[in-house]
């Protein structure tokens, strides 16, 4: 036996993984499930039929939660389909920087200022105008699989 001590590099998230198992049959409409490698929230399922030996498939078409882009797989319902941990978070918006990062309170009063401005559009200019309207603004934040990005905006009234 040796007496020198061992190092061991600590991970952040404590080695908890991004997504869970779930039987493919259970996965229901507004659900999530991640497929091609991106967290979707499901939109559409159907399921078809077993054949003469066969399983029967559920198609799933599912929209990615971050880049709105639509995308389907075809799995047999007794398989499992890996389904991301999905985290919403509310935070109260401070400052809007020039090269486009947002910096918000959080919870126990420290501030988070590695998030980007949301690309679409109407979400955008709504949190630009409220802004520089001086308007108390929260906005939520959505994580999965180790991507975050703003996707809603609250008014809570005037500073």
């Amino acid at each position: 036996m040796s007496d020198e001590e061992h190092q061991f590099e600590s991970k952040a998230d404590a080695g908890a993984s991004k997504t869970y198992p779930q039987q493919a049959g259970t996965i229901r409409k507004n659900g999530y499930i991640v497929i091609k490698a991106r967290p979707c929230k499901v939109v559409e399922v159907s399921t078809s039929k077993t054949g003469k030996h066969g399983h029967a498939k559920c198609h799933f078409v599912a929209i990615d939660i971050f880049t709105g882009k639509k995308l389907e797989d075809i799995v047999p319902s007794s398989h499992n389909c890996d389904v991301p941990h999905v985290n919403r978070t509310d935070y109260q918006l401070i400052d809007i920087s020039e090269d486009g990062f947002v910096s918000l309170l959080t919870e126990n009063g420290s501030t988070k200022d590695d998030l980007r401005l949301p690309t679409d559009e109407s979400l955008l200019t709504q949190i630009k105008d409220g802004f520089a309207e001086g308007k108390d603004l929260v906005v939520s934040v959505m994580s999965a699989m180790g991507e975050e990005q703003i996707c809603a905006l609250k008014d809570i009234g005037p500073k």
